[in-house]
């Protein structure tokens, strides 16, 4: 199992939320701020199997715009233990 951090701008969180959940990937939103300009961003947690990190990182290529500017940090990050309470 795999979790995958994306720290994304505020203006793209909607949009990313929205795409994720239409794939059926589960994600949990965190405001937060960047320290750079103290601008509002937004860190999302998903939660995947090691054969579904590869589509999570292509639904979030594909769902931000494409241009000189990067838009989003994706770490994906081994998980050793998993459990729901």
């Amino acid at each position: 199992m795999k979790l995958i951090i994306i720290i994304a701008q505020d203006s793209d969180a909607d949009t990313l939320t929205q795409a994720f959940t239409a794939e059926n990937f589960r994600v949990t939103r965190v405001a937060s701020t960047s320290g750079f300009l103290r601008s509002g961003v937004v860190t999302m947690l998903l939660g995947v199997e090691d054969f579904q990190v590869d589509a999570a990182i292509q639904v979030a290529r594909d769902t931000l715009p494409s241009n000189d500017k990067k838009r989003a940090t994706l770490f994906v990050v081994p998980v050793q233990h998993f459990e729901q309470v």
